[in-house]
C-alpha cells in the first residue's frame, strides 16, 4: 500500500497520553482493569443469555451480539493502547494501523446499527405485540444482524481505502492512543479534502439513517405507552426501553462529538479523553446497563447461582 501511494511512511509512532513513568504505569494499570471488566461484564452477559433458556428471546439475542461486538470493540483497542504505556519504542505499522482503524470503523458503525436494529425491536414487541413473535422470527432477527454486519463492513472499507491512500511523507507521529481519524489525516502531505468530504458524509448518513430509525421508534412507542391503561404495563414498556435509550445517547453523544466536526475544531488533548470513553468506557458500560436495570437478568442471574449451589 506504501508503495503504491509513493509514500515515504512505513510505520507510525503512538505518542499516546504522557511520557512520565509513573503516570504511564497508573494508565497501564487503569486501563487493564477496564479491559478486564469488559472481558467479565460482556462475555458473562453473552454466557448468561446463551445458558438460560428464558433469555432466548429477540431482545437477547441482540443484546449478546451487543456484548460480542463489545469484546471485539475494545480488544481493537485496549491491547495496542497497553503496550503504548509499556514500551519504549510505541510503533505501529503503516499496514497495522490501516488494520486496527478498519477493525474499529466496523465495530463503531456496527454498534449503531445493532442500536437502531434493537429499537425496532422494541418498536415491535410494544407497538405489535401479537404478531410480535411472527415479524421477530430467529431467521429475521439473524438477518438483521448480519445487514448490520455487512453495512459496517462496507462503510469502514470506504473510509479505510480513502483515509490511507493518502500520502504521509512529513511526520508519521499519531498525537493519540490508537489510530483514528482526525490525528490520521493531521499527518497526511497531500489535499484531504475529498477524504475530508468521504469521511463526514459516511459518518453522517452512518449516524442519521440510525438515530432515524432509533427517533421514529420511539415516537410511536412513547405514543403506545401513554395509550396504556394499566400503569404496571406502562412501567413494565418504559423500564425494557429506559436501557437501550441510555446506550444510545451515550453512544451517539460521544461519537457525534467526536466525528461530525469540521477539522479545526478537533483538539487532540481533549479527544484523546473522550476516546477512552466511547472506546473503552461504552464496551464497559454496556453489559451493567443492561444487567442492572433489567430485572429478566437479574432473576436469570439468580437462577445460574441457585443452579450451581443445588449441584454443590
Amino acid at each position: 500500500m506504501a508503495d503504491r501511494n509513493h509514500t515515504t511512511v512505513t510505520e507510525f509512532i503512538l505518542l499516546g497520553f504522557t511520557e512520565n513513568p509513573k503516570l504511564q504505569i497508573f494508565f497501564f494499570t487503569v486501563f487493564l482493569f477496564i479491559y478486564l471488566l469488559i472481558l467479565l461484564g460482556n462475555l458473562g452477559m453473552f454466557m448468561l443469555i446463551r445458558i438460560d433458556s428464558q433469555l432466548h428471546t429477540p431482545m437477547y439475542f441482540f443484546i449478546s451480539n451487543l456484548a460480542l461486538l463489545d469484546v471485539g470493540y475494545s480488544t481493537v483497542i485496549a491491547p495496542s493502547t497497553l503496550m503504548t504505556l509499556v514500551r519504549e519504542r510505541k510503533v505501529i505499522s503503516f499496514s497495522g494501523c490501516a488494520l486496527q482503524f478498519f477493525l474499529f470503523c466496523i465495530a463503531l458503525s456496527c454498534e449503531c446499527c445493532l442500536l437502531a436494529v434493537m429499537a425496532y425491536d422494541r418498536f415491535t414487541a410494544i407497538c405489535n405485540p401479537l404478531l410480535y413473535s411472527v415479524i421477530m422470527s430467529k431467521p429475521f432477527c439473524m438477518l438483521l444482524v448480519l445487514s448490520s454486519y455487512f453495512i459496517s463492513c462496507l462503510y469502514s472499507t470506504i473510509q479505510t481505502i480513502f483515509i490511507f491512500r493518502l500520502s504521509f511523507c512529513d511526520s508519521n507521529i499519531i498525537n493519540h492512543f490508537f489510530c483514528d481519524v482526525p490525528p490520521i489525516l493531521k499527518l497526511s502531505c497531500s489535499s484531504t479534502h475529498v477524504t475530508d468530504i468521504i469521511h463526514f458524509t459516511c459518518a453522517t448518513v452512518v449516524v442519521t439513517s440510525t438515530i432515524l430509525i432509533i427517533l421514529v421508534s420511539y415516537i410511536y412507542i412513547i405514543s403506545a405507552i401513554l395509550r396504556m391503561n394499566s400503569t404496571q404495563g406502562r412501567n413494565k414498556a418504559f423500564s425494557t426501553c429506559a436501557s437501550h435509550l441510555l446506550a444510545v445517547t451515550i453512544l451517539y453523544g460521544t461519537g457525534s462529538f467526536m466525528y461530525l466536526r469540521p477539522n479545526s475544531k478537533y483538539c487532540m488533548d481533549q479527544d484523546k479523553i473522550i476516546s477512552v470513553f466511547y472506546t473503552l468506557g461504552i464496551p464497559m458500560l454496556n453489559p451493567l446497563i443492561y444487567s442492572l436495570r433489567n430485572k429478566e437478568v437479574k432473576e436469570a442471574f439468580k437462577r445460574l447461582i441457585g443452579r450451581k449451589v443445588f449441584f454443590q
